[in-house]
């Protein structure tokens, strides 16, 4: 039962919203706020885990999930309903656990930052990412998918951690440096939708992938992996960051050969494992180096 609940909860996914986090909390060091930080990174993590477990439930009950019921890993959902492993339910109440623990490290949050603003935003970021999947919206069967990713894994998780370290939103200086975490968290999404093209299809969810197809998907790939470094060289030429954030832009190598296997082998589900894994790989590393090259 563990290994299962490990397997549903897609563990290995956590850093994309962990190293963010950390980053913005990095940008102010001045009179660091240690138990802020470790309430607020507790509230993003039971947060993410809730949003994997509830885009799970919503993605089996569209179809999306029962086109293809091979656990790959690293998109296709963790295929535990298709398997008959758990039931559909587990991950409706393992979600309203996640997001009521959540719940409990925002009140906390709350209570040392005296202010009940958190308490707002994380109510209105764990509705945006249920809606993600979830109905009325459905962001990513309408097109919407990528852009709020990219919203909730870089600007709200950085700048997040900026404003509980200094009270301080909206920021120029964190929204900046939130731009790589969420573009690159964005090239994840997109890298994992082409092996999910044709179920996504079948199911009426509507993506990037499904707009321009999987043979130029490529294509779409190189862009958001190439704003994602011009956002990194922003950051240097406003002297947001120092020269160590340099050693970021060899990582564009990785992001290259991402894109030829996602364009020589788009069919390929098989083969695309590895273009799932290079895509995490370019955003955790990223995030670290720049972490590392705060000024």
């Amino acid at each position: 039962m563990l290994k299962h609940t490990a397997r549903a909860l897609r563990l290995p996914f956590i850093s994309v919203s962990i190293l963010p986090f950390i980053l913005g909390s990095l940008i102010a060091r001045k009179n660091f706020n240690l138990p802020g930080f470790l309430a607020g990174l507790s509230a993003v993590i039971f947060t993410h885990l809730s949003a994997n477990l509830i885009n799970d439930y919503f993605d089996s009950r569209s179809g999306a999930d029962w086109q293809d019921r091979t656990f790959y890993g690293f998109f296709g959902g963790s295929k535990l309903i298709q398997e008959n492993l758990l039931p559909a339910k587990f991950y409706f109440k393992a979600a309203l656990l996640c997001a009521g623990l959540a719940f409990l490290c925002v009140i906390l949050l709350s209570a040392s930052l005296k202010t009940y603003g958190v308490i707002l935003i994380y109510l209105l970021i764990v509705v945006l990412s249920w809606q993600y999947t979830a109905r009325p919206l459905s962001f990513s069967y309408h097109y919407l998918g990528e852009f709020f990713l990219f919203l909730l894994f870089g600007p709200a998780t950085v700048m997040g951690g900026y404003f509980i370290q200094t009270g301080i939103f909206p920021d120029l200086k964190s929204f900046i440096l939130s731009l790589p975490a969420g573009f690159f968290s964005a090239a994840i999404l997109f890298a994992n939708e082409i092996p999910d093209f044709t179920g996504d299809r079948k199911a009426g969810k509507n993506n990037l992938v499904t707009l321009c197809g999987p043979k130029r998907a490529f294509l779409i790939y190189y862009l958001i992996a190439f704003l994602g470094f011009c956002s990194i060289g922003l950051g240097l030429y406003l002297g947001y960051l120092n020269f160590i954030a340099v050693f970021s832009f060899p990582l564009i190598f990785l992001a290259l050969k991402t894109g030829i296997i996602l364009k020589d082998n788009y069919s390929d589900k098989i083969r695309l494992i590895s273009s799932s894994k290079l895509a995490i790989n370019i955003q955790m590393l990223a995030s670290s180096i720049l972490i590392l090259g705060l000024r």
